[in-house]
């Protein structure tokens, strides 16, 4: 059907003005089948949405495919359809099946639900034509959480005319405020992937998206809803199976064990907007592995969470700036020194109440850390999107000299200037410390421009010696610390590309000593400057981008590099060059390279990385990746190797098979994780898990890959776990 005739057909809601379009949910009588093939009269009945509009890779105009979308609502969950038409139904992409895949290399509709409708927070649904689930929390601006775990459901189906989703969200799963004339914030994207094309409802334009809630549509019409004050149970059962472990030369260092454990996880509503979580006896077996990274630098690396209570609502807690200064960084709960450490138990409180975004959360470890972790975070709504909020930590225990607190205050001010986005920014926090004076503080001011001709961005740091945030991460104290960077990026439209992605003035990250200044190049411990002469997104999704680097840094004392070999305290100024090409996630083989080289620490290097991932109809996905240095410094050569493999095997959208594999040449040894997820019904896991570790060191008597080296790992546990959800 053409774009005319469309907006001719019966019960379709006609474009209106912005901030204006809202489309009414019919309200049904009955049991709905949820099957994807929209057969009950009911869905002949409902309001339409047709009227989506291209924010790639044509700003505004029609989508180049018809879709309609309808909503309705039983007493219990509301039902969204997506009818989404193709002319070459045949060639959709469809190759995840994954539950929390990420979907991007397939065709795919996402639905955003403004439940509270205060155009600050949101849900986030979305699924491709095998009927694959992914889920998000949206926290303020951009905070995306993908690790909430909502209880929905979805099915789909495919015909000659293109692909249907059909979603059950039932009401229990949002948090909204009850009312007799409730409505909700609604937007919906498409993405056509061979097109690479994605279309919006509302939000269309390329300084808005999906996340931009001043640009979301409306549901009205849901008449009277209660969130009710329910409760949800989770208990788990595991047993875990230990097996001996060995050192390199082949003796035996523990015996192996058998041990069962139990424990619960539960969540009510203390009211319509405030969810609070319970844990006890945690256990996070299903946790996905860290990768292995071979550290090349004389800073921390940084690892993710990956614990899903510490993940969902996350983003509730989040105070300072990711990877580089963060005040609460959960990872430091219920892990000591990179080993776990029981927690006991754990609650949580999130949600908002009126004009306040709350986070409270208490964790009491058992031995050897043994200590009680608190936070309180909490922020008030200024402007259409901005906030001013505050955060209190302490930490205190028998294990402990004494309490460990830190407290901080932060500003931000999202804002809409002449249809540009404009994002300044302001946090401040200090820490007391047992052994430590005083109270040493961090802050930052920035200053950001996220838009599509520009993207620009400008920050400065101070932090003070001694400021020690024991519940969260810094990477460096004692510094004057600037970054920035100005994006150029137009849209030529020859030669294939989309866009380009130029940096006609150096990216910049400038670290001085606490008594120095970023002005003064003199007192620089670190700096980093990175020029992009090209850099192009292609309409065919590709992607290529030459940099060149110039790096300096001066330490102060002698630190290992790799193995044996160490730099020297001095002042190293170095350049390099770099060069980027990915194709695209949309590809049956979609592969990257990336080869880096140039002057190092007095020497030279050369890195390559390269990146390959084949995903078949969905049931099998392959992905590999290699990671080498060779550098040559005064202190000596060596040559850095880190590879990784992942086969994925999905039977069905509930039922899927993960084994991962790492290597890297510094840690001398070959790790396997290997996981079984089946999900009986929505809410309800089981789990197998099995983790083991081989040495690779040539002095090894047993060594990966020999068959005797597999009867004597270096570590190796076997855990089945099954998890049971009960609701009220």
């Amino acid at each position: 059907m053409s774009a005319v005739a469309a907006a001719q057909a019966p019960n379709i809601v006609p474009p209106a003005s912005r901030g204006g379009i809202a489309v009414s949910v019919v309200a049904v009588v009955g049991r709905m089948r949820l099957d994807g093939r929209l057969d009950e009269a009911a869905w002949s009945g409902a309001d339409s949405i047709v009227d989506l509009r291209q924010r790639e890779p044509r700003e505004g105009a029609p989508a180049s495919e018809r879709t309609v979308v309808k909503v309705l609502r039983d007493a219990d969950a509301l039902y969204v359809a997506v009818r989404a038409y193709d002319g070459s139904a045949g060639a959709l992409r469809a190759t995840q099946l994954r539950r929390d895949a990420d979907l991007g290399s397939d065709d795919n509709v996402t639905l955003l639900i403004d439940s509270f409708h205060d155009r600050r927070t949101a849900f986030v649904f979305a699924t491709n034509p095998n009927g694959a689930m992914w889920d998000a929390q949206l926290n303020g601006l951009e905070n995306l959480n993908p690790d909430w775990h909502g209880i929905w459901d979805v099915a789909t189906s495919r015909d000659s005319l293109g692909w249907t989703a059909e979603f059950r969200i039932p009401f229990r799963t949002l948090r909204f405020r009850s009312g007799t004339d409730v409505s909700f914030g609604f937007n919906v994207q498409r993405q056509i992937r061979r097109k690479n094309e994605t279309v919006l409802w509302q939000g269309w334009r390329r300084t808005e998206g999906l996340y931009q809630l001043l640009a979301e549509g409306e549901l009205t019409a849901l008449g009277v809803l209660a969130r009710s004050l329910n409760l949800e149970l989770k208990p788990y059962a595991l047993v875990r199976t230990v097996a001996p472990e060995y050192d390199v030369g082949g003796t035996r260092t523990a015996d192996g064990s058998t041990a069962a454990r139990v424990g619960l996880d539960a969540k009510a509503a203390l009211t319509p907007t405030l969810t609070a979580d319970l844990t006890i006896n945690t256990d996070f077996a299903q946790a996905e592995v860290d990768r292995q990274v071979i550290n090349l630098t004389r800073f921390p690396t940084f690892f993710p969470e990956k614990r899903e209570f510490f993940l969902e609502s996350s983003g509730n807690f989040d105070f300072g700036t990711a990877q580089r200064a963060q005040l609460f960084y959960s990872r430091r709960i219920g892990l000591l020194n990179g080993a776990p450490v029981p927690i006991v138990a754990g609650a949580r409180v999130t949600g908002r109440s009126g004009a306040f975004t709350i986070g409270v959360l208490d964790v009491r470890t058992a031995a050897p850390d043994d200590a009680n972790d608190a936070v309180v975070r909490i922020k008030h709504d200024l402007l259409e999107r901005g906030f001013v909020g505050a955060i209190l930590i302490n930490r205190s225990g028998p294990a402990l000299a004494g309490n460990e607190q830190a407290a901080g205050l932060d500003l931000q001010l999202p804002l809409v200037v002449r249809g540009q986005n404009v994002v300044p920014g302001f946090w401040i926090a200090g820490t007391r410390t047992p052994g430590v004076p005083g109270t040493p503080l961090a802050w930052r001011l920035s200053a950001d421009y996220p838009n599509d001709l520009f993207d620009n961005f400008v920050s400065l740091y101070r932090i003070d010696p001694g400021f020690t945030p024991t519940l969260g991460y810094v990477r460096r104290t004692g510094i004057w610390e600037t970054t920035g960077h100005l994006n150029w990026t137009p849209r030529p439209g020859v030669l294939g590309i989309r866009q380009l992605d130029l940096l006609p003035i150096p990216a910049w990250d400038i670290l001085a000593g606490s008594n120095g200044s970023v002005t003064d190049a003199t007192t620089w411990q670190t700096a980093s400057f990175a020029w992009r002469p090209f850099g192009a997104n292609f309409l065919s999704g590709d992607h290529a981008e030459l940099n060149v680097l110039r790096m300096m840094d001066a330490p102060s004392d002698t630190f290992p590099v790799f193995r044996d070999v160490a730099v020297a305290p001095g002042r190293y100024w170095w350049t390099r060059g770099e060069l980027n090409v990915t194709t695209s996630p949309g590809r049956p083989l979609s592969v990257g390279a990336r080869v880096n080289w140039g002057t190092f620490y007095g020497g030279s290097s050369t890195d390559l990385e390269l990146t390959g991932t084949w995903r078949g109809g969905g049931h099998v996905i392959v992905g590999a990746n290699l990671f080498a240095t060779r550098a040559e410094l005064p202190g000596g050569a060596f040559t850095a190797v880190q590879a990784a493999g992942q086969l994925e095997v999905a039977l069905n959208t509930r039922a899927d098979f993960l084994a991962f594999v790492q290597f890297n040449n510094e840690a001398r040894r070959a790790d396997f994780n290997l996981r079984f997820h089946w999900t009986p019904k929505i809410g309800d896991d089981v789990f197998v898990v099995w983790n083991s570790g081989y040495s690779t060191d040539p002095a090894a008597r047993w060594r990966f890959p020999s068959t005797e080296a597999l009867g004597r790992p270096l570590n190796g546990a076997l855990v089945v776990k099954a998890v049971i959800r009960a609701a009220w």
